[in-house]
């Protein structure tokens, strides 16, 4: 294997001390009391809303406050520059709408700003205790950067946050090796543990995490690309996905953060059958089969019926062909629609119906005899992909909202979640969803009267309402909505987990 580890500190030690000799004889123009240091937030609790950053100086004469933009479960902040200095900060979340100068604060400490030091802050574990660490990241100068790009090297720690009883050892192999070569980078990490920064040889790698000690590879990174002389921080954390591999981990830059799910894990998926019954569907009834890649003796879901939901599904991930076909026949409904899924995946494909108004002359006129209604009509079966979410939100959670109203009747839908001290047109939270277009909004732990909207010329239409309550124990959701015809109005609206 090629790449190189460079100490550069023991090769500059006696430049160093020359330096400070010299810095001793003719006096120091700065010192670390003067200068820019930095906050960086990375947020590590699974459980959590969107955290706030806010950071507050007092002196004699002023005070200033900065509320940063809020940070989601597994993303980072930029780098935030401020002068070297004591700072108080809170850590906190929006449990307001509309209300980002009356947060919910979880933590707050005093923070000493030193030049040229990043502070890395990491919130972790249950958000309702969290666990708050503070890491001193060093900056590089500009000696140390140029050296770094005429030597094609980059930077790189490594922070271990599984689960808390995990001691792992972490190897690096070049891309177009395997285990078998790789080396050991960071060997018995214990949880919250950062290691020291290494330099490497920029190149593509792939990175493996065994337990300590051990050869059983638990999690391997598909290949990463590293063609700058950057500073990374590759934080594991414990997977929520749909894989079996205990860990995830995020590529985490200056500036963002990158997920790398495990190369070889499994994928999930579920059903939803929305495909309505139809005059020109004259054997369906609302029930079909599926299957993956090939109609044989086996769907691998049967009789799954209109407006329901399969359970989830485990699969390799990989390209499939999944087909249809009728339970009452056997007749093919669908065939080798094309359906991708990606490692550590969690997917829902809808099924559904869609009608197009015939124009076999292409003169826009589809009622060719004036008597006032379409000539003909035909139908195609289509399939929309959603990921589900992985969130696991105590204080609030994400709505999808799937739209499988047909455009022909509306062309979009307003959906309104009301609180009690609300009415439609003042509620806070709304979302627009267009035909076949999921849009997802997030809601506050509430009771809310919901409301589905359709716009008629000039008049606003109810088109199903209902109370929908979120709890600390609520799971991450679709609202699904779509024609029928044994609803007063014609359509109805339904809730389904993710």
């Amino acid at each position: 294997m090629s790449y190189k580890k460079h100490f550069s500190t023991l090769i500059r030690f006696p430049l160093i001390l020359m330096a400070i000799i010299l810095g001793g004889l003719t006096g120091c123009e700065s010192s670390d009391d003067d200068g820019l240091g930095y906050i960086q937030l990375y947020n590590a609790s699974s459980n959590a809303p969107d955290i706030y950053l806010t950071v507050d100086q007092y002196d004699d004469d002023d005070y200033d406050e900065r509320t940063h933009s809020s940070i989601s479960y597994s993303k980072v902040s930029s780098r935030l520059e401020y002068e070297t200095d004591s700072y108080d900060i809170e850590l906190a979340w929006q449990d307001e709408y509309n209300d980002t100068d009356d947060l919910e604060t979880i933590y707050e400490t005093q923070l000493k700003i030193t030049k040229d030091i990043v502070k890395f802050i990491v919130i972790a574990e249950d958000i309702q205790t969290p666990n708050v660490l503070i890491y001193d990241l060093q900056v590089r100068d500009d000696d140390e950067r140029d050296d770094d790009n005429d030597d094609d090297l980059f930077n790189i720690r490594f922070l271990n946050m599984g689960a808390n009883s995990d001691i792992i050892d972490i190897y690096v192999s070049e891309s177009d090796e395997t285990f078998n070569e790789a080396e050991i980078v960071a060997q018995s990490t214990s949880y919250t543990e950062m290691t020291t920064n290494q330099k490497m040889e920029q190149d593509d790698y792939v990175f493996y995490i065994t337990a300590a000690g051990s050869e059983e590879i638990l999690y391997q990174s598909k290949e990463i690309s590293f063609a700058y002389s950057s500073e990374h921080i590759i934080l594991i954390r414990e997977n929520q996905g749909a894989g079996s591999s205990p860990f995830i981990i995020d590529l985490v830059s200056t500036s963002t953060s990158t997920e790398v799910p495990d190369a070889t894990s499994d994928a999930e998926y579920k059903i939803y059958n929305g495909i309505i019954e139809h005059e020109l569907l004259p054997s369906y009834y609302g029930v079909f089969d599926v299957y993956i890649d090939n109609i044989d003796d086996s769907a691998e879901i049967s009789s799954l019926a209109f407006s329901e939901m399969s359970d989830s599904m485990p699969i390799n991930f990989g390209d499939y062909g999944i087909s249809l076909t009728n339970s009452d026949t056997n007749e093919p409904l669908i065939e080798n629609h094309l359906f991708s899924l990606s490692e550590n995946s969690d997917k829902t494909i809808f099924f559904y119906l869609l009608e197009e108004d015939v124009d076999e002359d292409d003169d826009g006129d589809v009622d060719e005899d004036g008597d006032g209604y379409v000539d003909e009509i035909e139908i195609t079966l289509n399939s929309l992909v959603v990921d589900n979410s992985q969130g696991k939100g105590i204080y609030n959670h994400n709505i999808n909202v799937i739209n499988l109203i047909d455009d022909d009747d509306f062309t979009f839908v307003d959906v309104y979640f009301v609180l009690n001290d609300e009415i439609v047109e003042t509620a806070d939270n709304s979302i627009v969803v267009p035909y076949i277009t999921p849009k997802t909004i997030n809601l506050l732990n509430n009771t809310y009267s919901v409301y589905i909207i359709g716009n008629d010329d000039s008049s606003d239409i109810i088109l199903n309402s209902f109370e929908l309550t979120l709890t600390e124990d609520s799971k991450e959701q679709f609202l699904i909505l779509e024609k029928d015809s044994n609803s007063v109005t014609g359509y109805k609206a339904l809730l389904a987990d993710q």
